[in-house]
């Protein structure tokens, strides 16, 4: 292989947004039926952190019929803007792999009473 392909390029952290900072912005949004955030819930597939700003993010649904369909990728998005060093936010509701409760973690287990 060659020094090219392996070659590592340092990332200046300092342009991009903060991964922790992101995740902290997206534990603020709840469900409004449900007393625990989306990140603990598992709603959160994916966060693509990017060094010009964007945060791309795939989250789900604990069902399709979910009456907060329409306003909870919002919340994401508008929370996710708020953070330091982010430009741009997407936020895509996806159904593959369907939520199960085996994605919640165990304080959100905790807090449900679901053991």
């Amino acid at each position: 292989m060659s020094d090219a392909m392996t070659e590592q390029h340092p990332i200046d952290e300092s342009t991009g947004p903060d991964q922790d900072a992101v995740i902290a912005a997206i534990a603020t949004v709840y469900d409004p039926e449900i007393p625990v955030n989306i990140y603990e819930l598992g709603l959160i597939y994916a966060i693509d952190l990017h060094d010009d700003g964007r945060v791309n993010v795939e989250m789900t649904l604990t069902a399709p019929n979910c009456p907060s369909a329409q306003e909870l990728p919002e919340m994401v998005r508008d929370a996710i803007l708020k953070v330091p060093n982010v430009t741009n936010a997407t936020v895509e509701i996806v159904w593959d792999p369907p939520w199960d409760m085996s994605r919640m973690s165990d304080d959100a287990r905790l807090a449900l009473n679901m053991f």
